[in-house]
C-alpha cells in the first residue's frame, strides 16, 4: 500500500502540471485584457490608460514576458512580439503577420497607426472640431482591429474624410499619408512563404508560466482585479464558511443515508421501503435553488413564519461563545438543510442498491445458514461491501467541500467560496477562476488517493501492492 500510495503522489505531478498549463491556456485567451481588467478602466472609455501606466501594470502582473518556455512557430513571426505592449495590438499584429508574412512592413504599419492616434489626441478641442476628432479616434482604434482589406480600406476613406474637415484637424494629413503608404508596402511586398517555414524560440523560465506556477505553489495566487488584495487572503477569508458547511453537511449525510440505506435494503418491496424509497426520490427531484426560495418566503417572512433569518452568517461581535455559536447555528440551519438534502437522497439510493447486491451473495446466506444474528450479518459482514459505491462518491464530494455550492450561498447570501467563484466570473476575475480550479483539480486527486486507501480499509481483497 505504501508503494502504491508513492506512486499515486509521483503521477500527481505530470497531471498537476497538465492541468495548470490548460488553466493558463484558458487564462491567457481568455476576453479582455488583464492590464484594463486590474485598473478598473474600459479599453474603450474616453481616459485610457497612459502608455507608462499600462506597462507598470503589466510588469506588475508579470505578463511583460514570454509566455511559455518555448514557441513553435514561423520564421515570419518575431521572437519578440510578447514585448508589444497591449493585448490588442498583439493580436492584430499577429494576424496581420499571418496574413501577409513580412514583419518589418507590418510593424511599420502599425507603428503609423499609434503616431497618428498619439497626434489625435495631442490636439486641443475648439468650436469646430469636437466631432471630427471623435470620428477619426474612433476610425483609428477601430484599425487596431481589422485585419481585412476592404474594412482598413473604409477607415481610411472616413478618416481622411473628417481630417480634412477642420483646419485643427488638416494637420494629421502628413501622417494619413505615411499610414497608408506604410499599409501600401505591407501589402504589396508578402512574404508569405516565410509562413512554410518552422521557427523554433526557446525563452527559458523567465516566462508567464513558469512565475505563475511557482507562485501557485508558494500559495501566491495573484491580486484580484476587483479589490486588488491578493486572492490568497481572500479565499482564507472565505473557505471557512464553505468546509465548516460542507463538513456538517458530509457528516450529517453519512450519518443519515447509511442507515437509511440499510433499512430500506432490508425492508425491500415492502410498504416502509416503498415509503422511504418514495421521499428519497421527491427530495432528490427538488432543485435546491427553488426549495431555498421557498423556505426564505415562508419560513423567514414576517408574513408567515418567521423563524429563521433569510440571509448572511449573523453579527457575534462583542458575544460571548455560546451566544455566538447559538446565532451562527441559526443562521446556518436553513442553508445546510439546502445542501444536505439532496445528496441525502442520492447516497441513501446507493447505499440501498449497494446493500441489496451484497445480500444476495453466498457468504452472507452462508452467514445466515450459520445461524448468526441478522443484525450481526447486516453490520458485520454485509456493510464493508456495501459502502464501496459510498466510498466512490466521497472522491467526486471532496473537491465539493471546497468549491461550494453557488446557488445557496448567492442565495442565502452566504460569504463562501461558491460565491467568491460566481462574482470571479461575473467580473471577469480570471486569477481567482484560475486559482479555484486549480485547486478543485489538486483536491480531486486527492479525493480520488483517499478512496483508493478506504477500499482498501473497508474490503481487505483489495489490495494495491
Amino acid at each position: 500500500m505504501f508503494k502504491y500510495i508513492i506512486k499515486r503522489i509521483l503521477i500527481f505531478i505530470p497531471t498537476l502540471l497538465i492541468i495548470s498549463i490548460m488553466v493558463f491556456v484558458l487564462n491567457m485567451y481568455a476576453p479582455g485584457d488583464p492590464v484594463y481588467n486590474m485598473a478598473g478602466i474600459d479599453p474603450q472609455s474616453s481616459k485610457p490608460l497612459t502608455p507608462e501606466a499600462y506597462a507598470s501594470i503589466k510588469k506588475d502582473l508579470g505578463l511583460d514576458k514570454p509566455a511559455f518556455y518555448f514557441t513553435l512557430s514561423s520564421k515570419a513571426y518575431p521572437d519578440t512580439l510578447y514585448r508589444i505592449p497591449k493585448k490588442e495590438h498583439q493580436n492584430l499584429l499577429s494576424r496581420l503577420v499571418g496574413t501577409y508574412g513580412n514583419w518589418d512592413e507590418v510593424r511599420a504599419y502599425h507603428k503609423s497607426v499609434e503616431n497618428i492616434e498619439a497626434a489625435v489626441n495631442s490636439i486641443p478641442k475648439d468650436s469646430l472640431n469636437p466631432k471630427a476628432l471623435i470620428k477619426i479616434k474612433e476610425r483609428v482604434r477601430g484599425l487596431y482591429a481589422e485585419y481585412e482589406d476592404e474594412k482598413i480600406q473604409k477607415d481610411f476613406e472616413v478618416a481622411d474624410r473628417y481630417i480634412t474637415s477642420t483646419p485643427s484637424t488638416s494637420v494629421l494629413t502628413p501622417l494619413m499619408a505615411d499610414m497608408k503608404s506604410k499599409y501600401a508596402a505591407m501589402v504589396n511586398n508578402p512574404t508569405t512563404w516565410k509562413l512554410k517555414v518552422p521557427k523554433f524560440n526557446w525563452y527559458g523560465t523567465n516566462n508567464q508560466y513558469h512565475t505563475w506556477f511557482i507562485k501557485f505553489i508558494q500559495f501566491d495566487f495573484g491580486k484580484s482585479y476587483q479589490s486588488k488584495r491578493p486572492i490568497s487572503e481572500e479565499i482564507g477569508e472565505r473557505i471557512f464558511w464553505t468546509m465548516l458547511i460542507s463538513v456538517i453537511s458530509l457528516i450529517i449525510v453519512y450519518l443519515l443515508s447509511i442507515p437509511l440505506g440499510v433499512f430500506s435494503a432490508r425492508k425491500k418491496d415492502t410498504r416502509a421501503d416503498s415509503i422511504v424509497t418514495t421521499i428519497l426520490f421527491i427530495l432528490y427531484s427538488l432543485p435546491s435553488f427553488w426549495i431555498a426560495t421557498l423556505l426564505i418566503v415562508f419560513m423567514c417572512n414576517p408574513e408567515y413564519l418567521e423563524w429563521f433569518p433569510p440571509y448572511g452568517v449573523g453579527d457575534v461581535e462583542g458575544k460571548g461563545f455560546f451566544e455566538g455559536f447559538k446565532i451562527r447555528a441559526y443562521h446556518l440551519i436553513l442553508p445546510l438543510f439546502c445542501w444536505s438534502y439532496g445528496s441525502l437522497a442520492f447516497l441513501s439510493r446507493q447505499m440501498r442498491g449497494g446493500m441489496l447486491s451484497v445480500l444476495r451473495q453466498d457468504y452472507v446466506r452462508t452467514a445466515r445458514a450459520k445461524g448468526i444474528d441478522e443484525r450481526k450479518v447486516v453490520w458485520k459482514h454485509a456493510i464493508r461491501n456495501s459502502l464501496l459505491p459510498i466510498i466512490t462518491i466521497f472522491g467526486s464530494v471532496f473537491p465539493a467541500m471546497i468549491s461550494g455550492s453557488i446557488v445557496i450561498e448567492i442565495i442565502f447570501s452566504l460569504p463562501g467560496m461558491g460565491q467568491y467563484l460566481y462574482q470571479a466570473i461575473v467580473f471577469k476575475n480570471f486569477p481567482v477562476v484560475s486559482t479555484i480550479v486549480m485547486m478543485l483539480g489538486l483536491l480531486t486527486m486527492i479525493g480520488y488517493l483517499i478512496v483508493d486507501i478506504l477500499y482498501a480499509v473497508v474490503d481487505p481483497r483489495i489490495r494495491f501492492d
